[in-house]
């Protein structure tokens, strides 16, 4: 990402040498010579040379983080400047711990001179062999996420240099017992003579009780583990924090010099350092947020009286959890049952080969009678014997079913069974489906399971699932954890429920694309997250409804939501952001501009993992799949679907970086020569250098050809271009039919629809602008992005800007667009001729143009856009689609209307056994350059394209989905 390469020069400036453009431009040309690894270090107190004297790994020299939480979504990157002292090459090993719930969204490094650029792929189905049977094991189905996980990265560094990694990553940050936490480890393993970390909380709504935590060297003691909802505000934050807070910002600094690091630890383990702090928020239909198209509801009510719960306690006693754990259990359960409320029915089971009821065939009220004969069961329970998980929940379920189904229950109460165990099941049925399959049976919707895995032996996907298929949630207890706290942390989270069924509608046909709307609790001190997208981005207003049960009766929340006055809002509420961030983390302003986007990718990422979960066929489990591997593709996102890959750097044995594979172009290959688009007025001329200057964030270019642009190409003038005005021309028939689409910005497109056969899909995505002075219409729209998606004979794809070209085939390479430069890439080959057009060829027999259509000093209503021709289609199929696609192998007619009241006759096309009525117009083409003659279809081409306009918007840019309704052929 261009992202990081700003990064790098913001976290360091000495860095770098001077850039051609400003450092938060869209796009940097520099040269890989102007690094300066030569950075002094500095000077290193006297009473820490001894330590430093001793490492024989390369020295940190700089371990700087930076984050940006805006509206609860946090951004995080993370640099790290390493040199080897030694002439000789030396292993340089990176390492940084992540909260388990965020993503991976780049990683770069940055050695000898030459960089190496992450990409995103989609994990391959491994195939292993097992007692002669072949099983088929999709990658990311073990264990779930555990609390944090370990982003490791090892590289030889040359003698005398210096290495730069560069991490970022995102995440959503939960609410839990009433507060938001943010955890960032600071462990380099080592003594940093520049050591600092940033971070930035901008919100829409007022920031209350923040709090700074000492650091914290267990990761067992979480939100999770409080046993209060708030942590005394008696601890003080580590020493050299620096926190300045406004009404809606806060930023805070922790930057301990290398003596003070010395005195916290050695060896270079701080630990976390951790932020909590909660928004004000008012009574209502929640904070809604929206921004260029998409929008993000968060929803957590307050002031609500409690509902009655009934919450049966189903707890593991096999053999194993003899000594601590056992412990630890019974003094949680003690803290528990001074927790229960008088309006509460409760009753514990423990389990191992038998199981033990402790009021047979009855949820008992909370009294204090009742509440001591508990404390005397837990007391003596016993560990013995192996771990019948299956019969536990049966048992389980069937004392709250005959609850609910008796004269004791209470209409609105919520019911809930605790399940603790720290092993696999080894009594009874032992096959996790099977197990399941029992669970949901028992269940039968009418109550939730929430699971607690305890130490390292469990079967956490098997917990995951049980939760996940029966409304609830699981939570991990590691080994060395105190499992007391945490136990007793995780009832706290679910002890309180305020709400039941709850159900959070917006107007119809109004949004698209929502994210979980439908919950069946809600608890004390925690938040409902909801994301989505607009289909019409220029209504006015959006009704909220939320539906649920409160106690005794029902509730209705309802509003209008006035769009556009949101979209100001959120716009302002994101420039706040940007220019509150510190130094350094300002490049991440270009991502929170689609924060809420992401929001929506991020939530829709994690919902299409937890489906596969709990999908009941292996084609509903497939689909689920497909779709969360194509939202982290879309997002950059390193998922338990997706693999980070990087190219291994090597050292030669000179003390250089091995060069970057090559890749030729392609034989007899030419530019593509079409007239530019318009400046001030005047025609843009294209880059015609030889020497012109070209840059790539790519880990390799290889062989780029750079010459002058040749004569002009011949291309069709099948397109799509302007506001879009789409043409098709019909060579046989000697016709050439126009029409306009009226989409709405962030809208995508379907352009070209051949996945099946060919293996290409076209979308393009829209972008608003004013309409110029007089013009009738409200808004425009173009085409901003460009994504060629080819899977033959493997995955590529080409996303094309006004700016850049992505070109992701056996390399990963951006390319600027204002120089001249072809490429080849596998079945993809890019010619760009600068500041003018794209010509993109698969395979050899398919190619389009993509025309660049860039402003100098652009009018308000003027946007850099994009226009998209077809050049060469014979290796698409007959049965391709699209908005254009379906027309290549089709011909059509002309015919005259009957006429109507002394009007004339109306001229109609023949397209299939559709009749279309058209009117002749005319439409400029290749930059204004060309005039063609067209018969006109109006109302967004109704009936001259196959479906409705709404049957081509797509959810993602790298969305392949099939054309709904079959093939264009008759």
């Amino acid at each position: 990402m261009m992202l990081l390469f700003a990064l790098l020069v913001c976290f360091s400036p000495n860095v770098l040498g001077q850039l051609e453009e400003p450092p938060f431009g869209d796009e940097f040309d520099f040269d890989l010579s102007d690094f300066d690894l030569d950075i002094a270090p500095r000077r290193v107190p006297r009473q820490v040379k001894a330590i430093l004297s001793k490492e024989t790994k390369p020295h940190i020299q700089e371990f700087s983080i930076k984050t940006t939480i805006i509206s609860r979504y946090a951004f995080t990157a993370v640099y790290c400047s390493m040199l080897n002292r030694h002439t000789a090459a030396t292993e340089g090993v990176f390492q940084f711990q992540i909260p388990a719930g965020a993503y991976v969204s780049n990683f770069t490094m940055i050695i000898g001179g030459r960089v190496y650029q992450s990409e995103v792929r989609p994990k391959e189905k491994r195939v292993k062999q097992e007692n002669g049977k072949a099983r088929n094991k999709e990658a990311g189905d073990a264990s779930p996420e555990p609390e944090v996980e370990v982003f490791k990265m090892a590289a030889n560094i040359p003698g005398r240099n210096r290495a730069i990694f560069l991490l970022t990553y995102e995440e959503l940050l939960e609410r839990r017992l009433g507060y938001y936490e943010h955890v960032t480890s600071l462990r380099p393993l080592q003594l940093v003579s520049r050591l600092s970390l940033d971070i930035t909380i901008v919100d829409h709504s007022p920031i209350t009780d923040l709090q700074v935590l000492p650091l914290r060297n267990s990761r067992s003691n979480t939100a999770t583990s409080s046993n209060a909802p708030k942590t005394p505000a008696k601890l003080s934050p580590p020493i050299n924090t620096v926190i300045k807070t406004d009404q809606n910002v806060c930023k805070i600094t922790f930057s301990p010099n290398i003596v003070q690091q010395a005195k916290i630890a050695t060896n270079g383990i701080l630990g976390d350092f951790v932020i909590r702090y909660d928004v004000q928020r008012d009574m209502g239909i929640g904070d809604i947020q929206v921004l260029n198209g998409h929008f993000v509801h968060y929803f957590a009510p307050k002031d609500l009286p409690a509902v009655p719960k009934n919450v049966v306690f189903v707890i593991d006693t096999s053999a194993s959890m003899l000594g601590r754990k056992i412990r630890q259990t019974k003094d949680a359960l003690f803290t528990i049952l001074r927790d229960l409320r008088p309006g509460d029915r409760f009753n514990f089971i423990s389990f191992s080969n038998k199981i033990k009821v402790w009021q047979p065939n009855q949820l008992v009220p909370v009294t204090p009678l009742n509440v001591r004969d508990a404390k005397k069961f837990i007391f003596t329970l016993a560990t013995t014997g192996g771990t019948n998980i299956d019969g536990a929940i049966q048992e389980g379920s069937s004392l709250l079913r005959q609850h609910l189904s008796g004269p004791d229950a209470s209409p609105n109460s919520v019911s809930l069974i605790i399940f603790l165990t720290d092993g696999r099941p080894t009594v009874g049925e032992v096959q996790s489906t099977t197990i399941l399959g029992n669970t949901r049976s028992a269940v039968q919707e009418k109550f939730c399971i929430f699971t607690i895995g305890l130490g390292n032996d469990v079967d956490y996907r098997l917990l995951e699932r049980m939760s996940l298929e029966n409304c609830g949630m699981m939570r991990r207890i590691p080994e060395e954890a105190d499992a007391s706290a945490m136990l007793k942390g995780f009832y706290d989270e679910i002890g309180t429920p305020l709400l039941s069924d709850i159900r959070i509608n917006y107007t119809q046909d109004s949004v698209e694309y929502v994210t979980q709307h439908l919950f069946t609790n809600y608890f004390n001190g925690s938040e409902i997250v909801i994301a989505g997208k607009l289909k019409n981005q220029s209504a006015e207003s959006l009704h909220v409804q939320v539906t649920a049960s409160n106690n005794d009766k029902s509730i209705i929340l309802q509003t209008d939501v006035p769009l556009r006055h949101r979209q100001i809002e959120t716009e302002q509420h994101v420039k706040a952001a940007t220019a509150a961030m510190a130094e350094g983390a300002k490049v991440l302003g270009a991502i929170t501009e689609d924060f809420v986007e992401r929001v929506w990718g991020f939530l829709s990422v994690k919902e299409g993992l937890r489906s596969r979960l709990t999908s009941q066929t292996s084609k509903e489990r497939e689909e689920y799949i497909q779709q969360a591997t194509n939202l982290s593709m879309t997002y950059h996102f390193l998922s338990p679907l997706t693999n980070l890959v990087v190219e291994k750097p090597e050292v030669l044995p000179d003390n250089t970086m091995a060069p970057p594979p090559t890749i030729a172009p392609a034989a007899g290959e030419t530019d593509n020569g079409l007239p530019g688009d318009m400046e001030d007025g005047k025609p843009l001329k294209p880059n015609r250098e030889p020497g012109a200057s070209t840059s790539s964030l790519s880990n390799s270019i290889g062989k780029v050809q750079r010459r002058p642009a040749k004569k002009s190409i011949t291309i069709s003038k099948t397109s799509a271009d302007g506001d879009p005005h789409f043409v098709v021309e019909f060579p046989l028939g000697k016709l050439t039919v126009c029409f306009n689409i009226n989409g709405e910005p962030g809208h995508v497109l379907r352009l070209v629809s051949d996945h099946k056969h060919s293996g290409v899909t076209v979308n393009g995505k829209l972008i608003g602008a004013p309409a110029p002075p007089g013009s009738h219409k409200q808004q425009r729209t173009y085409f901003s992005t460009i994504t060629i998606v080819v899977d033959r004979p493997k995955r590529a794809y080409i996303e094309v800007t006004p700016k850049k070209v992505i070109l992701d085939g056996h390399d990963r390479m951006v390319l600027p667009c204002h120089s001249t430069i072809s490429v080849e890439s596998g079945a993809l080959s890019v010619s760009i001729v600068g500041k003018s057009n794209v010509t993109v060829t698969v395979g050899g027999n398919i190619s389009f143009v993509i025309l660049l259509h860039q402003y100098k000093n652009p009018a308000p209503y003027q946007k850099d856009h994009l226009g998209f021709y077809i050049g060469h289609s014979k290796g698409l199929s007959h049965n391709c689609h699209g908005l254009l696609g379906q027309f290549l192998y089709e011909e059509v007619g002309l015919a005259e209307l009957p006429a109507e009241g002394g009007m004339k006759p109306l001229t109609a096309l023949k397209v299939k056994d559709r009749s279309v009525p058209v009117i002749q117009k005319s439409r400029k083409i290749y930059s204004g350059t060309q005039s063609v003659d067209c018969w006109f279809a109006r109302n967004n081409a109704a009936k001259l394209i196959d479906g409705q306009y709404e049957d081509y918007v797509m959810s993602h840019m790298f969305d392949t989905g099939d054309w709904p309704h079959g093939t264009n052929r008759v």
